[in-house]
């Protein structure tokens, strides 16, 4: 894992302003939900994700750490996927003004998480034909 590729990774996130985020059941069965922030934590390995997480992501990583981060510039059709696992899943916030009668019609995330994760390998991501060549 190359540390100036995963700062190449974070900026492009940032200027693209999203991130897709996949995880996976204990079954395999997959899942993407989309995140607006990314941060590098300091010199290491590691990514800090935040969004309003849907359940779905949030029973994933209960059974299976491992995620997948796909940042993507579609016009330029450049991109990075990170594989790596996420190590801990902080809430940042709590919706406040609950509403039951809301959430019975559709239910909408209650906490804005941080997903912390280690990546291992970083991969680039693009629609034209490419190889699963780290970066």
């Amino acid at each position: 894992m190359n540390s100036e590729t995963l700062n190449k990774a974070v900026l492009l996130a940032k200027n693209v302003g999203r991130v897709f985020v996949a995880t996976a059941d204990s079954k395999g069965l997959p899942h993407v939900a989309v995140a607006g922030k990314i941060t590098s934590i300091s010199d290491e390995k590691r990514v800090a994700v935040e969004a309003w997480f849907c359940p779905g992501t949030m029973a994933n990583l209960q059974a299976n750490r491992r995620t997948s981060l796909v940042i993507w510039e579609p016009n330029a059709d450049h991109g990075y996927q990170l594989l790596g696992e996420t190590e801990k899943v902080e809430d940042t916030a709590i919706m406040d003004g609950y509403t039951p009668d809301l959430e019975k019609k559709e239910p909408l995330p209650q906490v804005e998480r941080r997903l912390l994760i280690r990546v291992d390998k970083i991969i680039g991501f693009k629609h034209s034909p490419h190889t699963d060549q780290e970066e």
